[in-house]
């Protein structure tokens, strides 16, 4: 019975890594819709230039300087 229970265990971390990978993935692809610091939505202008921005506009002024 333990058996079972091991390989359910094991089948469930095998399930959620992949859906963890899916997702980061097409997270990474498409880039970050909110900024990491302040939780804006970058606006889609940023974005559209530089799919791989991670702040907004201010957020990027102010952690330049």
């Amino acid at each position: 019975m333990t058996d079972l229970f091991d390989r359910a265990s094991e089948l469930e971390t095998e399930f959620r890594e992949q859906a963890l990978a899916r997702h980061f993935e097409q997270w990474r692809q498409s880039g970050y819709s909110h900024c990491e610091d302040c939780g804006d939505p970058i606006p889609d202008a940023r974005r559209a230039v530089m799919p791989n921005s991670t702040r907004c506009v201010l957020c990027q002024q102010l952690a330049e300087k």
